[in-house]
């Protein structure tokens, strides 16, 4: 799980740190100005977009096949702590779609999942799959949107069940971004 692609290229950090080096499949997309850190583990097909931070040096971050975390947005995660022995790890499954700007800290988003463009998921908060937080909004520590649901606002409370069209919308977004990267990964290749 090592990207031939970008060991050589300037414009993107893969930093060791605590003995734990970031483990990114070859076919995994990293644009330039991104910042990975420590105990990552990028999947097959993924896509780390323009100026991303994914920050892992007191637990793991894991961001499974065909997930996109879009430009702008940062990912860290929490250490061991009182009542928490195993910290706050973020886990983001298989395809899911993470929008532009958005925060993700110590949370869970199970496969198909989505979050807005400019949202916060905060320690222990919990995405299931086919579920969307609405753009701009917070998941609070601890909270739980169920498989299907859209939560919104800040903080970010039920508003509604998606329908069928919803999934397949954000079904179609997954597509969207996994072939979107192809086109960027060889433009920046000849960069």
């Amino acid at each position: 799980m090592e990207n031939s692609m970008i060991n050589n290229r300037t414009d993107i950090s893969i930093v060791t740190i605590n003995g734990k080096t970031p483990q990114i499949h070859d076919s995994a997309f990293i644009a330039p100005g991104c910042r990975i850190i420590g105990d990552v583990t990028i999947g097959p097909e993924a896509s780390i977009w323009y100026n991303c931070v994914i920050r892992a040096e007191v637990n793991r971050v894991v961001i499974g096949a065909r997930t996109n975390i879009q430009d702008g947005s940062v990912v860290h995660c929490d250490g061991p702590m009182p009542g928490v022995e195993d910290g706050f790890p973020t886990i983001i499954g298989d395809d899911v779609l993470v929008g532009h700007n958005v925060m993700l800290h110590g949370c869970i988003l199970h496969d198909r999942a989505f979050v807005g463009l400019s949202s916060t998921v905060m320690n222990g908060a919990v995405i299931e799959g086919d579920a969307m937080l609405a753009a701009g909004a917070m998941l609070t520590q601890g909270k739980r949107i169920a498989a299907r649901q859209l939560w919104a606002g800040s903080p970010a409370r039920f508003v509604r069940d998606l329908d069928d069209a919803a999934v397949m919308g954000m079904r179609i977004g997954v597509a969207h971004y996994v072939t979107n990267a192809k086109l960027h990964a060889a433009a920046t290749a000849e960069a």
